[in-house]
């Protein structure tokens, strides 16, 4: 039987207490549809036993499959040209200028939310990139350490692994980084090991506060805010300003702004795209 109304309330709030993912009325379907089949394998015979189930699990293996099944994991490399050129011309040699300049001896920058790791690999290679062309004095790739985090065991593993399939290697992605970054084995393509080594994946909830995970020069959190509520979304930007070091710059998902949530940044423009400063 289809998920009544109050199954999905129930189920609702068991989402949003362990993952502030909030899943809309509208969104009925989206739940239903990808919980059915793990609801059917666990022998339950309608949604409120599922939830039942959830609630008594103390291992808590289960309330991670149901997260993990409810998290949207939509990513490919670049995603949104304009950031990423805004990242090559402007954050980028900010960046290694400090470090050039001995202001600092490291870098810290924070994937959020990396999904199965085309973020963070991508800014892996464009800092590699531009070190190696540019070869600005005094800077290798050792003075930066790449973070990357995300809720979902199955996507970390994905992500952790570097291999990807035809599919995946043809979004957005240039032919001169295919070359340059990855290794093929039959139809699939692997992150080499030199780019692979420059990132470490970890499982984080953003519920969470940040700080365990230390503190950032650069943080990206793009595409994930809009899952949460407003109240969550304030809470978040706080922590995300707490755990910056100056210059301390934020990047948010193309769709979503911190207007109405944070006033602890300023906003930069360039390239055609914004991104966020610590004040």
């Amino acid at each position: 039987m289809p998920i009544s109304t109050e199954e999905f309330n129930l189920l609702r709030d068991f989402i949003i207490k362990h993952s502030e993912i909030d899943v809309k009325p509208e969104k009925t379907y989206l739940l239903e549809s990808r919980l059915t089949r793990m609801m059917v394998e666990m022998g339950a015979t309608n949604f409120k036993e599922f939830y039942l189930n959830a609630q008594k699990d103390t291992s808590g293996k289960l309330r991670e499959r149901i997260i993990d099944a409810m998290t949207t994991n939509e990513t490919f490399w670049f995603r949104d040209s304009k950031p990423w050129s805004l990242m090559k011309e402007t954050i980028l040699p900010q960046l290694i200028e400090l470090i050039r300049t001995r202001a600092k001896t490291r870098i810290r920058i924070w994937s959020a939310a990396c999904s199965t790791g085309q973020e963070p690999y991508s800014i892996a290679m464009l800092l590699d990139d531009y070190i190696s062309t540019k070869h600005p004095a005094g800077v290798s790739m050792d003075n930066f350490e790449i973070l990357a985090t995300d809720i979902s065991p199955s996507v970390l593993f994905l992500a952790n692994s570097g291999r990807y399939n035809q599919l995946a290697m043809s979004r957005g992605l240039s032919e001169e980084f295919k070359t340059k970054y990855f290794n093929t084995n039959g139809k699939i393509w692997e992150v080499s090991p030199a780019l692979k080594k420059r990132i470490t994946f970890k499982k984080f909830n953003l519920q969470d506060h940040p700080s365990a995970l230390g503190s950032f020069e650069f943080i990206l959190c793009r595409n994930v805010a809009i899952y949460f509520s407003d109240a969550f979304k304030k809470e978040l930007f706080k922590r995300i300003h707490s755990v910056l070091n100056p210059p301390g710059f934020f990047l948010l998902g193309a769709s979503e702004s911190l207007v109405g949530y944070s006033s602890d940044f300023d906003l930069v423009e360039g390239q055609g795209a914004i991104f966020y400063k610590k004040k």
